[in-house]
């Protein structure tokens, strides 16, 4: 099975357009205030299905549930790290120290809903519990964030609904058109 970033560049091939320009670069930020990098299960997973694309992983971290250590991690993922893509793991629900959604919003220009409605109706299909979702999906100049679940089999299960978007999207951002 093609993995997403073959996919693209078949789609764009067959369409005439010239194949992306990059391998997308992807940093992952566990927010949890129970979790270290060793318990981190979900966004182990997240690495390893990013790298199973052949894309590149930046970097992975874990911050607790702080809204100002999150939105300080996304700006250190994109202004310094300059990924194209970061996919923050945890946070999105509705526990009252799930504060991710509004770290993101706080440190981001433009809202991307459809990504995040693509999310959610992908999880609707597997259980109803997607609908307590308030995960975002923002851009932050050329950047992408995107707000997955926490639980390893949510996260996995969310990159599933979203991944054959993410080589379009980070073209588009680099300025390279439909």
């Amino acid at each position: 099975m093609a993995n997403a970033a073959e996919t693209a560049h078949a789609h764009d091939v067959a369409h005439g357009k010239a194949p992306h320009a990059h391998i997308p670069r992807v940093a992952i930020i566990t927010c949890s205030d129970t979790r270290s990098m060793k318990e981190d299960t979900a966004g182990a997973a997240l690495v390893a299905l990013v790298q199973a694309e052949g894309w590149t992983v930046l970097d992975h971290t874990v911050v607790k549930d702080d809204r100002g250590q999150i939105g300080a991690a996304i700006v250190h993922a994109t202004d310094d790290l300059d990924a194209d893509v970061v996919l923050t793991c945890g946070g999105s629900g509705l526990s009252l120290r799930d504060v991710t959604p509004e770290a993101t919003r706080d440190v981001c220009d433009r809202n991307v809903p459809g990504i995040a409605e693509a999310m959610r109706a992908y999880s609707l299909k597997i259980t109803p519990h997607a609908m307590l979702s308030r995960a975002l999906c923002m851009q932050r100049g050329r950047h992408l964030v995107v707000n997955l679940p926490g639980s390893e089999k949510a996260a996995r299960e969310n990159w599933e609904g979203i991944k054959p978007a993410l080589p379009h999207a980070v073209s588009m951002m680099a300025g390279e058109g439909h």
